[in-house]
């Protein structure tokens, strides 16, 4: 049964099973690991305790492999204060997090930044943002074509053009040109 609701923690947050746990890779290893300072380790150890229920473990390796530029953590990070799953809701550090994780282009994180722009949950309201971070996901499920019509909804035809713009310049900014 705890193995059940590990893995339907783990859905939830849209974590698959680390690499180290389908290689018979024990936890003390991971750890050992995760303490020299080693960014995927580190993900890695956080991964493990939510399996284990343990969130604030999870939100102390986290937010080491954050800091260390992993690019998954900031993006459970937001997920974690966002929803107050085992740590103090916190709405300022959700925005925080999913807007590092954003930026570093994670789709997810993008989608989330939309929905909290759009809701004014965290940050002002504010549908032009809404637009453009939802705009970059690229995503297309239910909530995101729900959101993007709602902000587009409140955009003057000036405002929209001008988001998508920025859009644009973004990816121009962030694609890697062959030399």
């Amino acid at each position: 049964m705890k193995s059940y609701i590990a893995l339907s923690f783990a859905l939830l947050f849209g974590l698959s099973w680390p690499a180290s746990a389908q290689t018979g890779s024990s936890l003390e290893q991971i750890k050992a690991a995760a303490e020299a300072g080693d960014p995927v380790a580190e993900d890695k150890l956080a991964e493990r305790y939510i399996m284990r229920m343990d969130t604030k473990q999870a939100e102390f390796w986290y937010r080491k492999a954050a800091d260390q530029g992993d690019a998954d953590a900031p993006r459970f990070l937001g997920d974690l204060y966002l929803n107050g799953n085992g740590v103090q809701r916190d709405a300022a550090q959700a925005v925080a997090w999913c807007r590092k994780a954003a930026e570093q282009g994670d789709a997810h994180s993008q989608l989330a930044m939309g929905e909290l722009f759009s809701s004014g949950q965290g940050v002002q309201q504010d549908y032009a943002e809404a637009y453009y971070w939802i705009e970059l996901s690229g995503l297309n499920t239910e909530i995101a074509v729900k959101t993007r019509d709602e902000a587009v909804s409140h955009l003057t035809p000036t405002l929209r053009l001008e988001t998508q713009a920025r859009v644009r310049k973004w990816f121009e900014d962030h694609t890697e040109r062959p030399q």
